[in-house]
């Protein structure tokens, strides 16, 4: 990923060479709508060097290839500001920037939504009531004027848009208010004109104030539920401290956190976040790092020992040498990572936007047909009732719902997978994830924990003799390189090692080394045999029990006898048994892969009840294995952790990586497990399903409220039975539409996985 010195959703343009490709997201402004987004984003594709533009509703950002030779990011802001947006640049806080004018943007619609249902509130009594009343059509004109005033925004975005042959939402709500008001304003001041011909002026004030309150609370209900979406971003940049302590000419400096350079020695004192990536140089505590790798128990931290942002740190102070700061941290990466998957479009979404698009020009159309048949069929009353239906279609037809429906289920479903430590780069792995029928999994650090343990260590000398040796085994695997011997030197804790005279590593075979005179051998059968060095028919079978049990056996012995047997291997993981088990109950095969020999596959396989499984394997096999798959027609996930899987991983159709793994393996996948639990795999998948499952809920009810809200606003009905549907009413359906789909979209909060 790229280093990010602005913020975790930026980077810079002015660091990339003239004539470059950019690619950068950006927070834009004043977006109200769906169609505002396709507004925004048909603006800016055709700016000359933009090769790309995907504007984003739900997280109100915009993402941007262009060549930096023909265009500028001052220019692309010039432009969307003159149809009424605004890009956020040239900040050092891009993020906070926008959060801060977000907020600011939430208390002015709070006031706006007020106000006009105060003064809205008499308007829709005077109107439905008092209508008769002395005065009353003067006197609600007079109140109405204010709510407009209040509204103002939709017809200046409006006009913006139409100065440019264009139209969104404002557009529909400014013709629905603007034409009722002057309709009902013109009735007031000159009624004897309709008097002379015989019609009653109807006045619908209580129609245009109604409408911009219903749409204002519809806007401010969705502002407060799209910071609600966010939270789990919010909880991510909360971890990061705003100051930090260095030693500058021995001398402790509080200075901000974004000024950290590497290679500053960082002071951490008890109880405080540790604020950039780096590695410990003095001092020593215990530092919570559940947020990074879930496990509750604090890790001991001293000198080398690496620290990470975002972590706790426990009761001792320690300092350490900052190494990655800013955007390069582990914690900015996972925040980044969030919001690029916030921000990035399900393939479902990409046909809304198009839908969108065009949804606007088709409501106005439906809106001029239908007052052109009132005013040719309607008879005496068809020019009020042509014009009634005018303003019910424009402002039923609102396209908010059908914009929301699949954004902020992403939003929603990729925050819920972070909580879980499921992190979700973009929204077509989310969206394909429900239709996984294979899984292929990696052995080793996928099923296994990925290092080797000491699992069973055998004596074959009496106790008493066993201190001695033990003092011999651990100098020994202490002096050597192999692998394995850490795993052996981590078993012999608080063991005193024994002083050595003689050490020597034999290549394929295992060291032979020399201790108060006697030579001491540690290795395989075949270093034995070079000894002639014979195992006892019950060593002969304890070792062969432990190589079918997938482990690796190795011998102590001295130049007369077996002294020991140590098993060693890659434990399974406690949760993959279970983790297999939930996926074959969810009627996905499960397939493992690996580089290990066959007897040592069948082991692992057979532990944790997987019925498929490859020996033997190289990285390419892996990627053909997933190919063949997908030939047979299933759709595949690939589950890995190590460089050998990035082939495998970018081929499947949803790829996992482990989050303890390689760097390039997470590069590729599209989902990470922070805690390389794999039974976040199952978990992952079902998030899918219910993400899309209220995707498709969202979309049926903003498609069917349209498809009946129309017709029914045109006046359909009103032959059948005289109903014509009121604006008012019409106004509030439009805004709860809106509501539904982000409330409906929020339940997956509290889904169980």
């Amino acid at each position: 990923m790229a280093t990010n010195t602005l913020s975790p959703s930026r980077r810079a343009p002015s660091k990339a060479p003239a004539g470059s490709l950019t690619q950068l997201t950006v927070p834009i402004t004043g977006l109200s709508c769906a169609a505002c987004a396709g507004s925004a984003e048909s603006m800016l594709k055709a700016q000359p060097g933009v090769a790309a533009a995907g504007v984003n509703f739900a997280t109100q950002t915009v993402a941007l290839a262009f060549d930096t030779s023909q265009v500028q990011l001052p220019q692309l802001q010039q432009a969307l500001q003159s149809v009424g947006y605004d890009l956020i640049v040239d900040e050092d806080n891009a993020t906070d920037k926008q959060a801060e004018l977000q907020q600011r943007h939430y208390q002015d619609l709070r006031r706006k939504t007020i106000w006009s249902a105060m003064l809205a509130a008499p308007v829709v009594v005077l109107g439905m009531f008092w209508m008769e009343a002395p005065y009353a059509n003067q006197m609600m004109l007079v109140l109405s004027l204010p709510v407009l005033w209040l509204g103002r925004n939709f017809y200046v975005g409006a006009w913006r848009q139409a100065r440019h042959g264009r139209a969104n939402m404002d557009t529909l709500v400014a013709l629905s208010t603007g034409i009722a008001f002057l309709f009902s304003a013109f009735n007031t001041l000159y009624p004897d004109f309709w008097h002379r011909r015989g019609v009653h002026p109807h006045v619908y004030f209580e129609a245009a104030t109604v409408i911009i309150v219903f749409i204002l609370l519809g806007k401010l209900l969705e502002e407060r539920a799209k910071s609600n979406t966010s939270s789990a971003i919010k909880k991510l940049m909360g971890l990061q401290p705003k100051t930090v302590r260095v030693m500058e000419n021995d001398q402790e400096q509080e200075i901000p956190a974004v000024q950290v350079r590497i290679g500053h020695e960082v002071v951490v004192r008890p109880g405080e976040k540790v604020p950039v990536d780096g590695v410990v140089t003095s001092g020593s505590s215990f530092v919570d790092e559940s947020m990074i790798s879930g496990e509750p128990v604090p890790k001991e931290k001293t000198a080398g020992a690496s620290v990470f942002a975002g972590t706790v740190n426990q009761k001792g102070a320690f300092r350490f040498r900052a190494e990655k700061v800013s955007g390069a941290t582990v914690l900015a990466q996972i925040i980044q990572m969030v919001q690029q998957a916030q921000g990035s479009k399900a393939p479902v979404q990409q046909l809304v936007d198009k839908i969108a698009g065009v949804f606007v020009p088709v409501v106005l159309g439906i809106a001029l047909l239908s007052f052109t048949a009132w005013l040719l069929l309607g008879g005496e009353n068809g020019l009020t009732q042509g014009l009634l239906a005018l303003v019910t279609v424009l402002v039923i037809a609102c396209p908010c719902a059908l914009g929301l429906a699949t954004p902020t289920a992403i939003m929603v479903g990729v925050g819920k997978g972070a909580e879980h430590n499921i992190l979700i780069k973009d929204a077509e792995s989310l969206e394909l994830g429900y239709k996984v029928n294979a899984v292929v999994l990696d052995k080793t650090g996928t099923i296994t924990e990925g290092k080797p343990e000491v699992t069973d260590l055998h004596w074959l000398v009496a106790d008493a003799e066993q201190p001695g040796y033990r003092a011999v085994l651990l100098a020994i695997e202490a002096q050597s390189e192999h692998p394995l011997a850490e795993a052996v030197v981590r078993y012999l804790p608080g063991t005193p090692p024994a002083s050595l005279t003689m050490f020597n590593s034999l290549t394929g075979r295992g060291v032979e080394a020399r201790s108060a005179g006697e030579l001491y051998l540690v290795g395989n059968r075949r270093l034995l045999q070079e000894h002639e060095l014979l195992l006892t028919p019950d060593v002969e079978q304890l070792a062969s029990q432990l190589q079918q049990q997938a482990k690796t056996v190795v011998f102590f012995a001295d130049n007369r006898r077996v002294l020991a047997v140590v098993a060693i291997a890659d434990r399974v993981k406690e949760t993959s048994r279970q983790a297999v088990a939930r996926l074959q109950q969810q009627g996905i095969a499960v397939y493992m892969l690996t580089g290990d020999n066959a007897q040592m596959a069948q082991a692992v396989a057979a532990q944790v009840g997987v019925e498929h499984f490859r020996a033997e394997v190289l990285p390419a096999d892996k990627a053909a294995f997933v190919q063949q798959l997908q030939a047979e027609g299933k759709v595949v996930a690939m589950v890995g952790d190590g460089i050998n899987d990035s082939q495998a991983l970018a081929q499947a159709d949803v790829s996992i990586a482990m989050g303890h793994g390689s760097d390039i393996a997470m590069d590729v996948a599209k989902m990470t497990l922070i805690t390389s639990d794999l039974n976040l795999v199952p978990k992952a998948l079902l998030l899918s399903r219910k993400t899309v499952q209220t995707i498709r809920q969202n979309l049926f009810w903003a498609f069917i409220y349209n498809l009946i809200g129309i017709p029914i606003a045109a006046g359909l009905l009103y032959p059948f039975n005289g109903f014509l549907l009121n604006p008012m009413i019409a106004g509030a359906a439009m805004a709860l539409s809106s509501v539904s789909v982000v409330s409906n979209s929020l339940r997956l909060r509290a889904a169980r996985l």
